[in-house]
């Protein structure tokens, strides 16, 4: 990029990231060999220390609500609340106070509600399977990255046959049968009938990485929206409920949430060692894609100390340097191998590799090598630039639509 002679530190910036080209290789499985340029030594042992590009099931992190957690409940109750695949049972019914007129309702009571061998049997023939990053609104750090599968949520609202008045979907999941616990979330219909922008369907989720969903990951169902924070991915799914109701009305939405903001891309360190002067510094660091793509993650070291121009809040005219986009890994890691990814959308059906990268909805590596510093206390930024060239906190700077703060992490270089 251009460097702005009005930046503060432009001279030194100038200097410091002369030599911060860096090139590819095949480290640790999770960077792809073939006829790619060698890193440098430097970044090698932060490389091997990078997590597997999907998360296995159990190490996920968990934001779960409920008192108890519902995950945590001895197994003879869960079976009595339907939290096993034996006893699971989702009632698909009309909104008591803004009904949609059905055809047909699932309900326990009359013994209709879909249990899972029904859902498996749609699942014959309608069953996805996509790639996303769970993260949470107002959290800046991802809670795992793995392969849903499920079926559309489509498939089962059009078994009730609707007829009118159905604008909106709202569902829950259990909630230790105390109102207060309760938590819902809701979509728009033309949201659920219809994928825009080459969107996977939102799904009733039932494996992820090619498992079955645990109790801890919102199993035995789930609801999954793909492009969404995990708000709206509510666990141990319980309850559909088709309404006429113009309005969302989410749980979350009471804690002054944006709760219609998609995902933004944002990045973030991993690594940042100490270093000596004049010594390269190298430095990690995964970036979570959002709906608009990702087309490079910068970083900028500023003295700590030094004030920045008050009229730059986002720190748009200082010189940031391009960091490398990690490419895609040899082995995936998670549970997840080559057979599933070619039967994963947004894969190549022959090859099992990824049709764009970064992919949207993702997550990726990124990694940099810092040229010698003098001594000192420094402070390391990154940012992404997204698909179409918006730079990290925009379009969306505001933290209730989703977490995008530029990341200030200290550096400290000694003699």
């Amino acid at each position: 990029m251009s460097q702005p002679d009005t930046a503060p530190d432009a001279e030194l910036t100038r200097r410091l990231f002369l030599r911060s080209g860096i090139g590819l290789a095949s480290t640790g499985g999770l960077v792809a060999s073939g006829g790619a340029a060698e890193l440098p030594p430097e970044l090698s042992p932060a490389l091997e220390k990078l997590e597997s590009y999907f998360t296995p099931p159990a190490k996920f992190n968990d934001v779960s609500r409920g008192t108890p957690l519902p995950h945590r409940l001895p197994d003879d109750k869960k079976r009595e609340v339907g939290l096993t695949r034996e006893t699971w049972r989702l009632e698909v019914i009309p909104d008591p106070e803004h009904p949609a007129t059905l055809g047909k309702s699932f309900t326990k009571a009359a013994g209709t509600a879909l249990d899972f061998p029904a859902l498996l049997k749609l699942g014959e023939k309608h069953a996805v399977r996509f790639a996303k990053v769970m993260t949470c609104l107002n959290i800046g750090c991802p809670l795992g990255m793995g392969v849903w599968e499920g079926i559309p949520l489509r498939e089962v609202v059009w078994l009730t046959r609707p007829k009118e008045n159905l604008r909106r979907i709202f569902y829950n999941g259990y909630h230790n049968d105390d109102p207060k616990q309760l938590f819902r979330s809701s979509l728009p219909i033309g949201r659920v009938l219809e994928d825009l922008d080459d969107m996977p369907p939102v799904i009733l989720c039932y494996k992820l990485n090619g498992e079955w969903l645990s109790s801890e990951r919102g199993g035995p169902v789930r609801m999954l929206v793909p492009e969404a924070y995990g708000f709206k991915s509510v666990k141990w799914l319980t309850h559909v409920v088709l309404s006429n109701l113009a309005h969302a009305n989410d749980t979350y939405a009471n804690a002054n949430n944006d709760i219609e903001s998609p995902l933004k891309s944002f990045a973030a360190t991993l690594s940042v060692p100490g270093g000596k002067a004049d010594q390269p510094i190298p430095v990690t660091g995964y970036a979570q894609v959002g709906v608009s793509g990702l087309k490079k993650v910068q970083v900028w070291v500023f003295p700590a100390g030094q004030a920045w121009t008050a009229d730059d809040p986002y720190f748009t005219s200082a010189p940031w340097t391009d960091a490398q986009i990690l490419p895609v890994p040899k082995e995936w890691g998670g549970g997840v191998g080559g057979d599933l990814l070619k039967q994963t959308m947004g894969f190549d059906p022959s090859t099992g590799r990824p049709k764009l990268w970064p992919m949207r909805l993702a997550k990726v590596y990124w990694a940099v090598v810092l040229p010698g510093l003098q001594a000192g206390e420094y402070t390391l930024r990154c940012r992404t630039l997204d698909a179409k060239g918006h730079a990290q906190p925009m379009p969306r700077p505001f933290r209730k639509s989703g977490h995008c703060a530029i990341e200030a992490v200290k550096l400290t270089v000694t003699t």
